[in-house]
């Protein structure tokens, strides 16, 4: 694929980063909301805000989507 993709047309308030992170390294209070899980995914603004916490990674995808964000994927 060669398709060339102009960045500059992106509002970058409009991007979004999802990450996961480990339930261990949050405080106590939102570990005991996570039911269990090891892994739970952040949302992110550019700025690297915590916007959100959810479950799995498709979840943190959708929740961007549905608040007209774009998601971007982070290691």
């Amino acid at each position: 694929m060669n398709t060339q993709f102009d960045f500059k047309k992106l509002d970058a308030d409009k991007i979004v980063y999802v990450r996961q992170v480990a339930v261990a390294d949050l405080p106590e209070d939102v570990q005991d909301q996570a039911m269990g899980s090891e892994h739970i995914y952040a949302v992110h603004s550019a700025d690297g805000a915590r916007l959100a916490l959810v479950k799995d990674r498709s979840m943190a995808f959708a929740l961007a989507r549905q608040n007209d964000f774009a998601p971007v994927n982070v290691h």
